[in-house]
């Protein structure tokens, strides 16, 4: 194989706030690995709340270059378990972008769509939601107005969030899913859970810290919502350690190190009875292509990264009225524009 990467400064359309941040641009990283004509394509966002810089990723990158380019590529779970996992393990935002590349080539070498090498049915896909991200309230029922969609996730973590979702519900009578982004404690979750469930509110996701595990015990028995993990979800592992603290997951590539470990993380959530949910890191549609592959293993999706931006970099899945269109194309179906 031989590997190339991309920089890009994706623009959002706007302002991007959750509990902990704002953003206005997202710096992104795209991994490229060709072999026998064909190129894969993976995107690892930057993410400071996880310590990931293009920078980083780009070190990282060039230090396994030679390596990568001299390995005998067979399969993607071949290349991850031997190569990828051993070597980046605590690198998982670059072993995402490089297993999504190693994925999307060997759907395109075999010319077919991953879900179709999958055996996967995708006649019934979820819907996606749209974000509404923290602003000012009556600029947040603006995005609201201006994007009509059969579901939302509200981005709450301030001192006025039940205000916030009264003001949205006042302007739409379509459910809502609430991420607060660890921003609230054991007591507020409950609180909110009661007064959220009224409001016509599907579930609240990760309302406390990552690694308070005990304490979302307590939620979980308390909440009248089912809370989903999402920041206390990052690896294989962790999967056991949410079961008995939250009702469902919901897996990121760039978090749990790509599609080869999202796959086995989602179908071991199913067997265990959890809900599930796939999710993205406002990623461009390479990465969002590439977490929607996945979409026929689960419950819920939040795959509108590459619509929050103002220009797209590639081109592959779409969205329309939440509905998610896999393209007819092979690997993840994604092209660099």
């Amino acid at each position: 194989m031989k590997v190339s990467f991309y920089h890009f400064n994706l623009e959002m359309a706007h302002p991007f706030g959750i509990a902990r941040s704002v953003h206005t641009i997202q710096p992104t990283f795209i991994v490229a690995l060709s072999q026998d004509g064909q190129t894969g394509y993976g995107e690892a966002t930057q993410n400071r709340y996880y310590g990931v810089t293009p920078q980083n990723l780009q070190a990282g990158l060039e230090a396994l270059k030679h390596e990568i380019e001299t390995y005998p590529f067979t399969t993607p779970e071949d290349f991850f378990d031997r190569f990828l996992f051993p070597r980046l393990k605590n690198f998982r935002f670059l072993m995402a972008a490089i297993d999504e590349a190693a994925n999307d080539l060997y759907g395109k070498l075999l010319g077919k769509p991953l879900w179709q090498i999958w055996g996967y049915d995708i006649d019934n896909l979820p819907l996606s939601t749209y974000t509404i991200a923290i602003d000012e309230i009556e600029v947040m029922k603006q995005k609201l107005l201006e994007k009509p969609w059969p579901v939302y996730k509200i981005k709450l973590g301030t001192d006025h969030d039940i205000e916030i979702v009264k003001s949205l519900r006042s302007i739409t009578d379509k459910p809502f899913r609430i991420d607060a982004n660890t921003a609230w404690t054991v007591s507020q979750t409950i609180e909110n859970s009661k007064i959220l469930k009224e409001l016509d509110v599907e579930f609240i996701e990760q309302p406390l810290p990552y690694d308070q595990y005990d304490k979302m015990r307590q939620v979980k028995a308390g909440s009248v919502l089912p809370v989903i993990a999402d920041e206390s979800v990052r690896t294989e592992a962790d999967i056991k350690k949410c079961y008995d603290s939250f009702d469902g997951v919901n897996i990121k590539l760039v978090k749990a190190g790509g599609i080869t470990p999202a796959k086995r993380m989602l179908n071991e959530a199913r067997k265990l009875g959890m809900k599930t949910m796939i999710g993205c890191m406002t990623e461009s549609s390479v990465g969002i292509s590439a977490a929607a592959q996945l979409l026929p293993l689960c419950d819920y999706a939040d795959l509108d990264g590459a619509i929050l931006l103002k220009k797209d970099i590639a081109k592959g899945v779409t969205l329309e009225d939440g509905k998610i269109i896999l393209p007819q194309k092979n690997g993840t179906g994604v092209e660099l524009l």
